[in-house]
């Protein structure tokens, strides 16, 4: 049933933690409704906007690294590409500092 994808562990993890994140916001939204708030963002959100806006951003950074990295290793002179497991932990600090601050 999966077969069109390739499931490494990077990604496993990266959709599994979305899995969790989606779960984890529904509870908290039924036991703490949200209401608007103004951080850094140029707009008042909440916290479901500010979970969408930081997994769009983190699928963003994560397909640039993807397209990137043979640029990067040649650019860096690298033996390989650079590891999938950078793009996602800088992807997971970003969505954690939108969902934070944002």
């Amino acid at each position: 049933m999966f077969n069109w994808m390739v499931w490494t562990t990077p990604v496993a993890i990266f959709f599994t933690c979305i899995g969790l994140m989606l779960a984890g916001m529904t509870v908290w939204e039924i036991r703490s409704p949200t209401s608007l708030r103004r951080g850094w963002l140029p707009m008042e959100t909440t916290r479901g906007d500010r979970l969408f806006i930081g997994l769009l951003t983190a699928a963003y950074i994560n397909l640039a690294f993807i397209g990137l990295a043979g640029k990067f290793a040649e650019w860096f002179g690298l033996a390989n590409e650079p590891s999938i497991w950078i793009s996602f932990v800088l992807s997971m600090a970003v969505l954690l500092l939108i969902v934070r601050k944002g």
